[in-house]
């Protein structure tokens, strides 16, 4: 295998509009909500990364990267290791090479767990548990929707709530954007992130059952 190459902004956005190229970013979710390349997937390189990758990324597709400074080769690696090797380039220098060039860039709407607290308590709202049937049963919020991230692409319709917002959420805010970035590719937008998950909402009065 070639070893993926160090690409300039230019060229990283030019093989962007390639046909079955995805554009993976590992970095923290934090960075990867506050500005992302449009239509890319996050999945977190100090998250349970391999697992995640092989449940939405086909070995096919042709892989460009956005990684922390100083972990490309680490992504590439744990990449080959299960089988991804239709690596084609890496952002040189990392995402700020892309907002230099004012490209553009989109985020992810995000709120603490005390916003979705006064949110429930003004109106009726829908949200989405993506956890692990085992999380779910030791407490969800009461009248939660439970959609597991692992079942996502069977289930992308149910988050098209259409004039309604999906508010979502998992146990620390890894998954909620994983799940939320799948949906933004596949033009689901009106979706809002519970940033620290059910961690976060434990510490506040909304009902767990």
């Amino acid at each position: 295998m070639k070893n993926p190459s160090p690409l300039n902004a230019l060229d990283f956005q030019t093989k962007t509009k390639q046909l079955n190229t995805i554009v993976l970013d590992v970095r923290h979710q934090v960075d990867f909500v506050s500005a992302h390349i449009p239509n890319s997937i996050f999945i977190g390189l100090d998250g349970l990364f391999e697992p995640w990758v092989q449940a939405f990324i086909n070995t096919k597709d042709a892989i460009l990267l956005i990684t922390p400074l100083g972990r490309e080769n680490e992504t590439i690696e744990k990449l080959t290791n299960i089988g991804y090797t239709n690596i084609i380039g890496y952002l040189k220098d990392g995402f700020q090479t892309w907002k230099n060039e004012n490209f553009k860039t989109t985020t992810i709407e995000s709120i603490p767990a005390t916003s979705l607290e006064n949110i429930m308590n003004a109106k009726q709202i829908t949200v989405f548990d993506i956890r692990k049937i085992n999380e779910y049963n030791d407490g969800h919020i009461k009248n939660v929707i439970f959609s597991p991230l692992t079942s996502l692409n069977q289930n992308l319709t149910n988050f098209n709530l259409k004039n309604e917002t999906a508010y979502i959420h998992c146990g620390g805010g890894y998954r909620s954007i994983i799940a939320i970035s799948i949906l933004k590719r596949n033009n689901i937008h009106n979706v809002i992130d519970i940033a620290g998950g059910m961690g976060a909402i434990r510490k506040t009065n909304i009902e767990i059952i």
